[in-house]
């Protein structure tokens, strides 16, 4: 078999900033929240709506599960960036958020009005940069 044709290489596709492949995931374990603000599924999905707006992101759906009556709320909101979760312990008056936007989205907006929303007593955030290794060099 002989070689074919030389193929011209494929043009490189620089995205856009609001495409780009990078961006910032925060993990929040906050603690010390009133049981009554962690077992409502329609105020959680509500207050992380509008934190993906208050960060600037684009809201494509969500889906928000209670345990009962009284219990947890497991809740993810699908963003055109990515996504915010959270995850409640009304017992134990705990919520574990998950923000993870990509682009020009902003997540600590979104962690900052959330936090204004649950008023936890004890806060531990630890955030990272998500990137192909290119682009974290």
């Amino acid at each position: 078999m002989g070689a074919g044709p030389a193929s011209a290489s494929a043009p490189e596709i620089v995205p856009t900033a609001v495409h780009a492949p990078s961006g910032t995931h925060v993990l929040a374990d906050l603690s010390g929240i009133a049981a009554e603000k962690l077992s409502s599924c329609a105020q959680l999905e509500s207050l992380l709506r509008a934190a993906a707006e208050a960060a600037h992101a684009q809201v494509l759906f969500s889906h928000f599960h209670g345990f009962g009556e009284g219990l947890g709320v497991t809740g993810v909101v699908l963003l055109a960036e990515s996504h915010i979760s959270i995850h409640t312990w009304p017992e134990c008056g705990f919520a574990a958020a998950d923000i993870f936007m990509c682009g020009n989205a902003q997540p600590e907006l979104a962690l900052a009005l959330i936090k204004d929303a649950l008023q936890p007593s004890i806060s531990q955030v630890s955030a990272m940069r998500r990137a192909p290794p290119a682009m974290l060099e």
